[in-house]
Formats: structure tokens, C-alpha cells, sequence
């Protein structure tokens, strides 16, 4: 029988998250947007979905667990550390999903279990 390895969640972001997030949603969006976008990223409530739906959705390609962010988050899941929830941005209806912050946890997980639900915070645009 193979070993499942149980992937550990935090309950909610780690506070460094919402800096990292505003420093990349700053590239995207203009500042105050992105600032207000952070804002109500602390407010919202948990949510979680699959991996692979993330992943879909964003329209990113998966980084290899050689990237030195992913081998680092898959040592943290093998010794059963917590990974920080991702913080997540719709862009509208139909649109492309953002990853503000997490891009490497979710891509750590990936390699694990596609189907694994990740707890994230999300808004919309």
C-alpha cells in the first residue's frame, strides 16, 4: 500500500503574505488598487478549491520541483509543516484567476495530489 503524505494547512495566511501580495498585485493592477485589493484580502472569509482548479484557472505553467521555492515548500509537507493558505484574485466574469501569493505552494502541492483542496482567500477585481 503506498504512503499518502497528508498536506498541513495553516488557519490563516501568515501576516509577511500580504506585503508579498501587495508587491506583486502592484505589477498588475495600479497602487491603490492593489493596496485596496490587499485590504480586502485580510477581511475575506477562507474558501478552499482543488489543486487543479487553481492551477486551470490562473493559466500559469507549473514551476518543477527542481525551483528552489518548491523543493523548499515539499521538504516543509514531507516533515509535516503547515503551508500558508494561498491569496487568490478573479479578474471577472470568465476571467483569469491571480495568484497574489502562493504560486510555489500550489505548485509544491500539484506534484503531490492534483485533486488536494487549498484553503485560500479570494476576491474579486
Amino acid at each position: 500500500m503506498a504512503k499518502t503524505t497528508e498536506i498541513r494547512w495553516m488557519g490563516r495566511p501568515e501576516p509577511h503574505d500580504y506585503p508579498a501580495a501587495l508587491s506583486f498585485l502592484t505589477l498588475v493592477f495600479a497602487p491603490e488598487e492593489a493596496k485596496e485589493l490587499v485590504k480586502r484580502l485580510k477581511s475575506a472569509p477562507m474558501s478552499e478549491f482543488k489543486a487543479k482548479d487553481i492551477f486551470r484557472t490562473a493559466e500559469l505553467s507549473l514551476l518543477g520541483v527542481s525551483n528552489s521555492h518548491v523543493k523548499k515548500n515539499r521538504r516543509k509537507i514531507e516533515e509535516g509543516e503547515e503551508l500558508s493558505p494561498l491569496l487568490l484574485v478573479r479578474t471577472g466574469s470568465g476571467g483569469k484567476l491571480i495568484i497574489a501569493d502562493g504560486y510555489h505552494r500550489m505548485c509544491s502541492v500539484y506534484h503531490y495530489d492534483e485533486d488536494a483542496f487549498i484553503p485560500c482567500k479570494i476576491v474579486g477585481v
